[in-house]
């Protein structure tokens, strides 16, 4: 049977539609000759500009794709976004993995990576998934910088502030007080240098008797350094050692008087002798005091025979004569 012109003109029409169709849907991450995919969902406040058709990878291997973005149209959730993902791999996971949007490289583009957890019931298709956004280098960068930029601000505002107050300080009044001041400083430092001049001045004057003196500490110090060396030499220990032997025969020799050992010892031990000796004196100064004024008692010559008067010891207390 020979088909018509018209008839294969019908033919390749559709063949060209169908495979408009499958390319579109390719396109939308849609593939119409893998009926088994399996779909799930999640809920984003901000999809960080994830878009359909983005790739799903698990552990990085591609597994699927985004198939659709919409409006979440719950009243109480309204502008959520939810991501519906679809799935060729077969690969099991539960409810409780993480569906974490990141950045795919630098120059742009998210992608969708779900990190798979075990714990619990496991995912079938048409269940929600936890949904994650990882901040990008640029987001990262923004959050450090805005801080620093809210506390630059401040200090551009303090400082404007100070410069005000600065201002408003220095009026006219206060630049010329300060500009004396400042004269008043310089004037300050110019009797300062003139000062030190005189000093230095002074310095140079003197030095030579300051050299003199030093000069005579010098020699000072080499003589008693001499001094020093005569006295080490001068075998000192010995000297020592004769002055200890001497004082311990002073220290044996008062104490042989303490105990009445030698004349002397008896002398200043024996009461009885020192009262003899002190007897003796006495009557030695009466005696000497006797002959002192009545001569003739001791040395007697008389051609007449006349008889020398006897001793008198009341005239004798009173130092008189017995004439």
């Amino acid at each position: 049977m020979k088909m018509s012109k018209e008839f294969k003109t019908g033919i390749v029409a559709v063949i060209i539609i169908g495979v408009f169709i499958w390319g579109f849907n390719f396109l939308k991450g849609q593939n119409l000759f893998e009926g088994n995919a399996r779909h799930f969902l999640i809920e984003y406040n901000n999809i960080q500009g994830l878009n359909k058709a983005s790739i799903v990878t698990i552990n990085g291997l591609q597994v699927g794709k985004v198939v659709d973005i919409r409006f979440n149209e719950d009243v109480d959730k309204k502008g959520r976004l939810i991501v519906e993902i679809s799935l060729d791999n077969d690969f099991q996971f539960s409810k409780n993995s993480v569906a974490k949007i990141y950045s795919a490289s630098l120059l742009g583009g998210q992608s969708l990576a779900i990190i798979p957890s075990y714990e619990g019931d496991m995912a079938v298709s048409g269940d929600y998934l936890k949904g994650e956004v990882e901040s990008d280098i640029f987001s990262t960068v923004g959050e450090k910088l805005n801080p620093l930029q809210a506390k630059l601000e401040n200090v551009i505002v303090s400082a404007d502030s100070l410069f005000q107050g600065v201002n408003q300080v220095l009026n006219k009044n206060t630049r010329e007080s300060l500009n004396r001041s400042v004269k008043g400083l310089e004037y300050t430092i110019s009797d300062f240098r003139k000062t030190l001049k005189s000093v230095n001045q002074l310095l140079d004057s003197s030095k030579t008797s300051i050299d003199g003196t030093l000069k005579n500490a010098e020699q000072l110090t080499a003589n008693a350094t001499k001094i020093s060396d005569t006295l080490i030499s001068a075998n000192i220990g010995a000297t020592i050692k004769k002055m200890e032997l001497t004082l311990s025969n002073v220290n044996s020799l008062m104490d042989s008087l303490k105990i009445g050992k030698g004349t002397l010892g008896k002398l200043m031990t024996d009461d009885q002798l020192y009262m003899n000796l002190t007897n003796a004196s006495k009557e030695m100064e009466e005696l000497l005091r006797e002959m002192k004024l009545n001569p003739k008692r001791f040395v007697h010559f008389s051609l007449f025979g006349k008889k020398a008067k006897p001793y008198n010891d009341e005239n004798n207390k009173k130092n008189k004569s017995n004439k």
